[in-house]
């Protein structure tokens, strides 16, 4: 049976959390599981093993039991009451939450149910009285099964991410879309909040529901092994009792890809960087004459730089967000010397063959955010407890999304061309090597002139 990594965990989930119901979750029980690209096992399993609510989530019950009940012409004043009071006490108890950017921790949970206790015992209350309402329904229809459980669902996970004190879970909130102007109340659902509960290390939570459990467990993937081992791997993901292969790649990568790595620009951490970058860019993409992915670490800097380069390239510029990313891939395949500016969604499971991509451009090396509560979190957890978290978690991490980057330009023995890292703290820092020694043996230079005889450029 073919699955992929989020069916597989969404149905580890659900087993997990019937432990005595015996027919629980979708597939059958295995001995044997094949994990292809299980570089993304810890991202994945993170993800299913927290609990997550939001505001949408709440709206989209309302939503689904009003259309059922209209439907079905089985509207109660019990049932109307306890819609329009799940709907009002949601969104006030979303609106309530710690403003900020993008994801950051909730470390004051307590502080916050102190202050607003009422609002989140009026939310629980909610739910559960809508809960108790559909299940009162006399010769209810199957669906509305389903909403009970989806009530009581939100009713137990609300609680987990406001209450728990599991020493191994970060709590965060993320907030997606523009806010209103009216701050708290209605204007400032615009929002979607998620109130999230990762798992710190999911390595003990693996070995325990997974891998125990199994007969034989095969990981493999083009970018497992960092520094030419897997010791990574094995401690990110609670691996014992081992045996690993390292296999030769059957491409010629050194007459096939030359990495480019200038020298003279500043550190990416500087004011100055973005300008020479673009410009940097610019000279590139002449070379190659576009066919290019330009990947960057952040939405700002890809913003930017291209906003910098949009009017002094002769080429068909496309920008991640203008339009769906499989919109954007045909359109760059379709498109003769085309080039493709994106951020993490390109960096992986994106196949373009031939020369019409001849050259991957990545901005800098690709360290996790360190403010991002689950990164923050692990880091702390490692220092804490003796490790060093840079070289055991952060670089090892970067390690292998650089891999992922550059894995987008060879992708079949007649593939050839450029890749481009304008980051030099690959040469000039001590853990410069490490990343060094885990890339494939790419033929590399610090001379852009040698960039131009590789592509036979007319120097001039």
């Amino acid at each position: 049976m073919i699955v992929n990594h989020h069916l597989f965990f969404a149905d580890l989930t659900i087993k997990q959390q019937s432990e005595y119901a015996p027919d629980a979750g979708i597939l059958p029980e295995a001995g044997a599981v094949i994990f292809d690209e299980a570089h993304e096992l810890e991202d994945v399993a993170s993800s299913y093993f927290g609990v997550t609510v939001s505001n949408a989530r709440i709206d989209e019950l309302v939503r689904d039991v009003e259309q059922a009940l209209t439907r079905n012409r089985m509207f109660s004043a019990g049932l109307s009451g306890a819609i329009g009071s799940l709907r009002d006490h949601g969104a006030l108890f979303f609106s309530l939450l710690p403003t900020g950017n993008g994801r950051f921790a909730f470390e004051n949970r307590r502080d916050f149910l102190e202050e607003n206790g009422e609002e989140y015992d009026a939310l629980r209350n909610s739910l559960q009285r809508l809960d108790s309402e559909l299940q009162q329904m006399p010769e209810k229809p199957e669906e509305v099964f389903a909403f009970s459980r989806r009530a009581g669902e939100l009713h137990f996970q609300l609680r987990f991410v406001m209450e728990e004190e599991n020493p191994n879970t970060v709590f965060w909130i993320e907030r997606r879309g523009t806010r209103g102007a009216g701050g708290r109340g209605r204007d400032h659902d615009r929002h979607t909040v998620f109130l999230q509960a990762t798992p710190i290390d999911v390595a003990p939570i693996l070995k325990m529901s997974l891998f125990d459990k199994l007969d034989c467990a095969v990981l493999t993937s083009a970018t497992l092994a960092v520094g030419g081992g897997f010791d990574y791997m094995r401690q990110r993901l609670g691996l014992e009792h081992t045996r690993e292969l390292l296999l030769p790649s059957h491409f010629d990568y050194e007459s096939q890809a030359l990495l480019y790595v200038p020298p003279d620009l500043p550190d990416p951490r500087t004011p100055e960087f973005a300008a020479l970058a673009a410009d940097r860019i610019r000279q590139l993409l002449e070379i190659t004459r576009g066919r290019a992915f330009v990947l960057f670490t952040s939405y700002a800097q890809m913003k930017d730089v291209y906003e910098r380069l949009c009017s002094q390239l002769p080429f068909r510029l496309f920008l991640q967000g203008e339009a769906p990313k499989n919109a954007l891939l045909e359109e760059f395949r379709l498109t003769s010397n085309a080039v493709l500016f994106g951020t993490s969604s390109f960096w992986q499971g994106v196949d373009v063959q031939g020369e019409q991509l001849s050259c991957v451009i990545i901005d800098r090396l690709p360290f996790a955010v360190p403010s991002d509560p689950v990164v923050a979190a692990r880091v702390k957890a490692i220092d804490a407890g003796g490790g060093n978290a840079f070289f055991e978690y952060q670089v090892p991490s970067a390690v292998i999304a650089l891999k992922q980057g550059f894995g987008r330009l060879i992708r079949s023995l007649h593939d050839r061309g450029l890749l481009a890292l304008l980051d030099n703290r690959i040469l000039k820092k001590a853990y410069g090597r490490v990343f060094v020694e885990s890339l494939p043996p790419y033929s590399r230079t610090t001379d852009l002139r040698k960039v131009e005889e590789f592509f036979g450029a007319d120097v001039g």
